[in-house]
């Protein structure tokens, strides 16, 4: 039987007055069928990771859609503004929605709105984008393209079975459709199916109108854009599911609006839940805590710590949602995560999983040699660490290429990098234990430096000074 509707009331603002307006909420909490088989099987299992978190219109979860994902392969698009030059950790619930989709047959799509962020969403912001020139988006849109090339070639090599039929994956740039537009036409041919009442009560719009700051009509104009994305990809790839966050809900509502006034054909849509930190923000890079997908900005060193801090009552969450493991093997990992919490399995499982997803192979062996270099102390780390690596892992501290004298003291390789001040002073520093060389305290300046001792196979000298203050030296001439 399909869910209940939720009726409400809304207040909707319109030339200075307030007209209370009934309206019919097209969506409703998910409620997948518990059937293994077909399109109810996929979405329950999506479910039940996680996932999921809201499916319209009504009948969706219940009937239309899992009839739909069972008759064969379909399409199924998610969008993503290039408002920056990558992806962050809050975009990976729908990266791996489509990822579960493309495992199960179905096509996959993603959108890189090179026309829609010169716009601007104003779903979950405060205030209206600044405005990006259209060389940044097209910086942007190259930055994202390869984050979003790489995860999917990633989850094919690493976490695709050679048995599964993968479905196809396509990444288009909404730029290559509105440059045949003008302003006129669109509003003519597109605008004229929208209703003010109804895209005056969407949330987003809604609480930006009751905010100081208001909301442009460029803003506004948003779910126009949104909803004619589907439209085209509906019309051109016979794309009829969209998945997006939950913050995405009225423009994807906008979207089923459309595509059904113009077309008579049903399409749903899908959200995903957005991932908050542990203090409850959302995690992105309005909120100032991205983690970032592209290696130059967020290491794999990095990422890979992001995972391993999560507390206990958030690993089991994310292991389901982040990771491709079977429900079963969750299990067995939370299970010894209880047996021997602190030895932190189940957070090391994640940290893994996730990093290779992003940043292949490599990447973790990375992460792990970096890890084993900071925080164990390992030598063997250390010399098999690339120039890159390095630089990833202090990223703070200095780094410095110099030729190697003969006789090279510990004072004076210290006052190369920088790390201690002239005269006196420094040399205290030295001879108090304050300073270490590759994990070991080196506290006489006088000492010369020792291959494979203070100088490792790669040529790196790490100078420790305090706790905290890292410095590197390369040595060029060995």
């Amino acid at each position: 039987m399909a869910a209940p509707v939720a009726w409400g009331w809304q207040h909707v603002w319109i030339r200075g007055s307030i007209l209370k307006k009934k309206y019919q909420c097209f969506c409703n909490k998910v409620k997948f069928l518990s059937t293994v088989s077909g399109g109810a099987g996929l979405l329950s299992a999506l479910n039940k990771r996680g996932i999921l978190k809201d499916a319209f219109p009504d009948s969706a979860a219940q009937v239309q859609l899992p009839q739909l994902l069972q008759s064969g392969p379909q399409t199924v698009y998610c969008g993503f503004d290039p408002t920056a030059d990558s992806l962050h950790a809050g975009n990976l619930v729908a990266i791996i929605g489509l990822l579960h989709f493309r495992s199960a047959g179905h096509n996959v799509i993603a959108v890189i709105g090179g026309a829609t962020a010169q716009i601007g969403d104003p779903s979950g912001k405060t205030k209206e984008r600044e405005p990006l020139s259209k060389e940044a988006v097209e910086e942007n849109t190259r930055g994202i393209r390869e984050s979003l090339q790489r995860i999917f070639a990633n989850h094919e090599l690493y976490f695709s079975s050679g048995s599964q039929k993968l479905g196809t994956v396509t990444v288009l740039n909404n730029a290559s459709w509105y440059h045949r537009w003008n302003v006129v036409s669109f509003l003519s041919d597109v605008g004229r199916h929208f209703r003010m009442g109804t895209m005056l009560s969407r949330h987003s719009v809604q609480s930006r109108l009751r905010s100081a700051e208001g909301m442009s009509m460029t803003e506004f104009s948003y779910q126009l854009f949104q909803a004619y994305d589907f439209y085209h990809l509906n019309q051109h790839h016979d794309c009829r599911i969209q998945l997006g966050g939950t913050d995405q809900l009225g423009n994807l509502m906008s979207g089923h609006d459309y595509i059904h006034k113009v077309t008579g054909q049903e399409v749903f849509g899908l959200t995903v839940p957005l991932v908050t930190s542990t203090t409850g923000d959302k995690l992105g890079k309005t909120a100032g805590n991205a983690v970032w997908l592209n290696r130059d900005k967020t290491s794999p060193f990095e990422l890979y710590q992001y995972f391993l801090r999560q507390p206990d009552d958030t690993v089991e969450r994310y292991l389901k949602m982040f990771t491709f493991l079977p429900l079963e093997e969750v299990e067995k990992v939370m299970e010894q995560q209880r047996q021997d919490p602190g030895k932190r399995p189940a957070q090391k499982r994640l940290a893994a999983e996730v990093t290779k997803l992003i940043h292949g192979r490599k990447g973790l062996e990375s992460a792990k040699r970096c890890t084993g270099a900071l925080y164990h102390g390992s030598l063997q780390a250390l010399e098999t660490m690339s120039d890159e690596e390095l630089q990833e892992l202090f990223r703070e501290a200095p780094f410095s290429e110099r030729l190697l004298e003969p006789g090279v003291t510990v004072l004076e390789a210290c006052r190369l990098a920088n790390a201690i001040p002239e005269g006196a002073r420094g040399y205290r520093m030295v001879t108090e234990g304050g300073v270490w060389i590759n994990h070991s305290r080196a506290d006489n300046p006088e000492q010369v430096l020792i291959p494979g001792q203070h100088i490792l196979a790669n040529g790196l000298t790490l100078l420790r000074v305090g706790k905290k203050n890292f410095y590197i030296l390369k040595w060029l001439n060995l």
